[in-house]
Protein backbone atom coordinates (compact mmCIF):
# COMPACT_ATOMS: atom_id res chain seq x y z
CA UNK A 1 0.00 0.00 0.00
CA UNK A 2 1.61 3.40 -1.09
CA UNK A 3 1.52 6.31 1.54
CA UNK A 4 -1.07 7.50 -0.66
CA UNK A 5 -3.47 5.06 -0.26
CA UNK A 6 -2.62 4.51 3.01
CA UNK A 7 -3.70 8.34 3.42
CA UNK A 8 -6.78 7.99 1.45
CA UNK A 9 -8.06 4.63 3.72
CA UNK A 10 -7.69 6.79 6.67
CA UNK A 11 -9.22 9.43 5.17
CA UNK A 12 -12.57 7.58 5.38
CA UNK A 13 -12.56 6.15 9.13
CA UNK A 14 -15.52 7.55 11.48
CA UNK A 15 -15.05 7.87 14.99
CA UNK A 16 -16.94 4.94 15.65
CA UNK A 17 -14.61 2.68 18.15
CA UNK A 18 -15.78 -0.36 15.49
CA UNK A 19 -14.07 1.72 12.61
CA UNK A 20 -10.57 2.72 14.52
CA UNK A 21 -10.31 -0.96 15.96
CA UNK A 22 -10.49 -2.57 12.58
CA UNK A 23 -7.76 0.31 11.20
CA UNK A 24 -6.04 -0.28 14.29
CA UNK A 25 -6.24 -4.47 13.44
CA UNK A 26 -5.31 -3.58 9.92
CA UNK A 27 -1.73 -1.99 10.80
CA UNK A 28 -0.92 -4.23 13.55
CA UNK A 29 -1.12 -7.20 10.83
CA UNK A 30 0.77 -4.97 8.57
CA UNK A 31 3.33 -3.33 10.80
CA UNK A 32 5.07 -1.98 7.73
CA UNK A 33 2.40 0.68 8.12
CA UNK A 34 3.24 1.85 11.76
CA UNK A 35 5.82 4.49 10.40
CA UNK A 36 3.33 5.91 7.83
CA UNK A 37 0.16 6.10 10.53
CA UNK A 38 2.79 7.74 13.36
CA UNK A 39 3.89 10.77 9.81
CA UNK A 40 0.32 11.15 9.36
CA UNK A 41 -0.46 11.41 13.15
CA UNK A 42 1.61 14.36 13.19
CA UNK A 43 0.33 16.31 10.01
CA UNK A 44 -0.64 18.17 12.83
CA UNK A 45 -2.89 21.29 10.31
CA UNK A 46 -4.59 17.90 8.84
CA UNK A 47 -7.88 16.96 9.93
CA UNK A 48 -6.61 13.40 9.00
CA UNK A 49 -4.20 13.24 11.62
CA UNK A 50 -6.64 12.74 14.42
CA UNK A 51 -8.07 10.16 12.64
CA UNK A 52 -4.59 8.28 12.35
CA UNK A 53 -3.67 9.63 16.23
CA UNK A 54 -6.74 7.58 17.32
CA UNK A 55 -5.97 4.76 15.73
CA UNK A 56 -1.89 4.85 16.69
CA UNK A 57 -3.33 4.67 20.12
CA UNK A 58 -5.57 1.86 19.67
CA UNK A 59 -2.42 0.10 17.61
CA UNK A 60 0.05 1.25 20.71
CA UNK A 61 -2.77 -0.31 23.50
CA UNK A 62 -2.22 -3.38 21.70
CA UNK A 63 1.62 -3.38 21.13
CA UNK A 64 3.42 -0.01 22.65
CA UNK A 65 6.98 -1.97 21.66
CA UNK A 66 5.97 -0.80 18.44
CA UNK A 67 6.57 2.55 19.43
CA UNK A 68 10.72 1.99 20.47
CA UNK A 69 12.17 2.54 16.80
CA UNK A 70 10.48 5.90 16.86
CA UNK A 71 10.52 7.62 19.98
CA UNK A 72 12.56 10.44 18.76
CA UNK A 73 10.09 11.10 16.14
CA UNK A 74 7.34 11.12 18.71
CA UNK A 75 8.16 12.88 21.65
CA UNK A 76 9.83 15.76 19.40
CA UNK A 77 6.57 16.45 17.94
CA UNK A 78 4.39 16.11 20.47
CA UNK A 79 4.34 19.81 21.54
CA UNK A 80 3.24 20.86 17.88
CA UNK A 81 -0.22 18.84 18.29
CA UNK A 82 -2.93 21.10 18.69
CA UNK A 83 -6.37 19.64 17.89
CA UNK A 84 -7.97 18.36 20.69
CA UNK A 85 -8.71 15.11 18.99
CA UNK A 86 -5.20 14.41 18.57
CA UNK A 87 -3.83 15.91 22.13
CA UNK A 88 -6.11 13.09 23.92
CA UNK A 89 -4.37 10.27 21.96
CA UNK A 90 -1.00 11.40 22.45
CA UNK A 91 -1.45 11.75 25.94
CA UNK A 92 -2.70 8.18 26.33
CA UNK A 93 0.24 6.85 24.23
CA UNK A 94 2.61 9.17 26.73
CA UNK A 95 0.86 7.14 29.54
CA UNK A 96 0.93 4.13 28.45
CA UNK A 97 4.92 4.78 27.56
CA UNK A 98 5.35 6.18 31.63
CA UNK A 99 3.65 2.79 32.79
CA UNK A 100 5.96 0.83 30.86
CA UNK A 101 8.60 2.45 32.53
CA UNK A 102 7.75 2.89 35.54
CA UNK A 103 6.93 -0.83 35.50
CA UNK A 104 8.70 -2.78 37.91
CA UNK A 105 8.83 -5.51 35.12
CA UNK A 106 11.61 -5.53 33.14
CA UNK A 107 10.87 -4.41 29.57
CA UNK A 108 11.84 -2.94 26.05
CA UNK A 109 10.85 0.75 26.95
CA UNK A 110 13.11 0.46 30.36
CA UNK A 111 15.96 0.04 27.97
CA UNK A 112 14.72 2.87 24.89
CA UNK A 113 13.45 5.81 26.93
CA UNK A 114 16.10 8.17 27.44
CA UNK A 115 16.12 10.96 29.10
CA UNK A 116 15.98 13.55 25.96
CA UNK A 117 12.39 11.95 25.45
CA UNK A 118 11.06 11.77 29.11
CA UNK A 119 11.89 15.90 29.21
CA UNK A 120 9.86 15.64 26.12
CA UNK A 121 6.65 14.29 27.01
CA UNK A 122 6.80 16.09 30.50
CA UNK A 123 7.18 19.18 28.77
CA UNK A 124 3.89 18.88 26.43
CA UNK A 125 2.33 16.84 29.30
CA UNK A 126 2.43 19.91 31.25
CA UNK A 127 1.90 22.54 28.04
CA UNK A 128 -2.12 19.94 27.81
CA UNK A 129 -2.70 20.76 32.03
CA UNK A 130 -2.23 24.15 31.06
CA UNK A 131 -3.97 24.55 28.07
CA UNK A 132 -7.43 24.70 27.22
CA UNK A 133 -8.10 21.05 26.31
CA UNK A 134 -10.37 18.44 27.64
CA UNK A 135 -10.47 16.82 30.77
CA UNK A 136 -9.66 13.19 29.49
CA UNK A 137 -6.44 14.70 27.48
CA UNK A 138 -5.39 16.38 31.25
CA UNK A 139 -6.51 12.79 32.82
CA UNK A 140 -3.34 11.00 30.92
CA UNK A 141 -1.05 13.85 30.89
CA UNK A 142 -1.39 14.09 34.57
CA UNK A 143 -1.22 10.32 35.15
CA UNK A 144 2.13 10.20 32.77
CA UNK A 145 3.48 13.60 35.15
CA UNK A 146 2.69 11.06 37.95
CA UNK A 147 4.75 8.23 36.97
CA UNK A 148 7.81 9.97 35.16
CA UNK A 149 8.25 12.48 38.23
CA UNK A 150 8.93 9.12 40.27
CA UNK A 151 12.19 9.93 38.93
CA UNK A 152 12.79 13.74 38.12
CA UNK A 153 11.94 14.98 41.39
CA UNK A 154 10.77 18.53 40.35
CA UNK A 155 7.84 17.43 38.60
CA UNK A 156 5.55 16.55 41.05
CA UNK A 157 5.59 19.77 42.56
CA UNK A 158 5.07 21.63 39.51
CA UNK A 159 2.05 19.20 38.98
CA UNK A 160 0.65 19.83 42.60
CA UNK A 161 1.11 23.41 42.38
CA UNK A 162 -1.35 22.64 38.98
CA UNK A 163 -3.40 20.73 40.42
CA UNK A 164 -4.41 22.47 43.32
CA UNK A 165 -4.73 25.53 41.40
CA UNK A 166 -7.27 24.13 38.96
CA UNK A 167 -9.19 22.17 41.15
CA UNK A 168 -12.14 24.19 41.91
CA UNK A 169 -12.39 25.33 38.12
CA UNK A 170 -12.72 21.98 36.98
CA UNK A 171 -15.11 18.72 36.16
CA UNK A 172 -16.24 16.08 38.37
CA UNK A 173 -13.58 13.93 36.14
CA UNK A 174 -10.56 16.15 36.46
CA UNK A 175 -10.92 16.50 40.78
CA UNK A 176 -11.97 12.72 40.75
CA UNK A 177 -8.60 12.02 38.82
CA UNK A 178 -6.53 14.69 40.24
CA UNK A 179 -8.01 13.33 44.30
CA UNK A 180 -6.59 9.79 43.24
CA UNK A 181 -3.05 11.29 41.37
CA UNK A 182 -2.77 13.98 44.85
CA UNK A 183 -3.22 10.48 46.93
CA UNK A 184 -0.34 8.62 45.08
CA UNK A 185 1.92 11.14 45.33
CA UNK A 186 1.57 11.27 49.40
CA UNK A 187 1.98 7.93 49.79
CA UNK A 188 5.17 8.40 47.74
CA UNK A 189 6.08 11.23 49.76
CA UNK A 190 5.43 9.00 53.36
CA UNK A 191 7.63 5.85 52.07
Amino acid sequence: MTSDEFYKELSYITAARDDRFQFAQFVLNDMSLFPELINISFMVDDETSFKAARILEFVCLEYIYAMIPHLDFFTNNLSKVHFDSSVRPMAKICSLIAERYTSKQPNPIKKSLESKHKEKMIEACFDWMISEHKVAAKVHAMETLFLLGKETHWVHPQLLDILHQDFHHQSAAYKSRAKHILNKMKKLKNL
